[in-house]
């Protein structure tokens, strides 16, 4: 496995309402969106900073708003062959994205859906390619960045043991939450990237983004001054952290993680 396999690489909210989202995000998380220029497709970049971080999709029909997670692989096409022998599904098999790479959206065997990204980087140069295993759409050291992935399953056992064959994750701290079960942190290349844990209050198996942000107190605010509604929050984490679970104007969970006040 190369530094990408497995590492979170995009993230993708799909709504009826693209523009609505990218003003909701844009007013939270200080996102600036774009179109795609994809003739045919309704889809917006959202960007922080200078740095493409997420997409927004048109659905297709009465499909309810949700983020997807996609995590970067070395073979689009033999990841999705390993994830079918394992007892997952491919409800969107591989396509290709001009410039962008080859993609598929796919389940795991618990039914937790995420995508997957065969970046291209025939364009790239090795300064480029080293630069992309760092940076990008993840990147816990920058605010309006994805910074946490939390799994939500009714098998966090199987779950892991899934995502360690497929994405070579490793279990770092397992943090007990009481009646809620274990919450188990799992780490990419050394670094904790997300965590597995049970149901909760998850009617089924999800995978929820997390976006790095300076004040999760003004965070907060921001979103309900904005249409959103906070699930949970704010509450400290290990490590110093403050979280909110939240969801947006149109139903869609999503978290925030930073300090509690903003910092300079």
């Amino acid at each position: 496995m190369t530094k990408f396999q497995g590492r979170p690489c995009w993230y993708e909210l799909t709504s009826g309402t693209p523009p609505a989202e990218a003003e909701f995000y844009g007013k939270v998380l200080g996102w600036t969106t774009q179109d795609a220029g994809q003739p045919g497709n309704d889809y917006l970049l959202a960007k922080s900073g200078d740095e493409m971080v997420a997409g927004l999709a048109l659905s297709a029909g009465s499909e309810p708003a949700h983020w997807l997670i996609y995590f970067a692989v070395d073979d689009c096409d033999a990841t999705v062959q390993a994830i079918l022998k394992a007892g997952g599904e491919v409800p969107v098999d591989p396509k290709d994205i001009p410039g962008t790479g080859r993609y598929a959206i796919v389940a795991d065997p618990q039914g937790a859906r995420f995508g997957i990204l065969q970046p291209d980087m025939s364009q790239m140069s090795d300064a480029q390619k080293a630069k992309a295993e760092q940076t990008g759409a993840f990147d816990q050291k920058k605010p309006g960045h994805g910074n946490w992935n939390e799994l939500m399953t009714s098998d966090p056992a199987a779950g892991f043991a899934f995502y360690s064959a497929l994405f070579g994750w490793t279990k770092s701290r397992a943090v007990d939450m009481g009646a809620m079960g274990t919450y188990q942190l799992f780490a990419h290349q050394g670094t904790d990237i997300g965590a597995m844990m049970g149901l909760g209050d998850a009617p089924s198996p999800v995978w929820l983004p997390y976006f790095g942000t300076n004040g999760v107190d003004a965070a907060i605010q921001r979103i309900t001054n904005a249409g959103g509604s906070i699930i949970d929050g704010p509450q400290e984490v290990p490590g110093g952290a403050f979280i909110a679970i939240a969801r947006d104007p149109v139903g869609a969970h999503f978290a925030v993680v930073g300090p509690k006040e903003e910092t300079k």
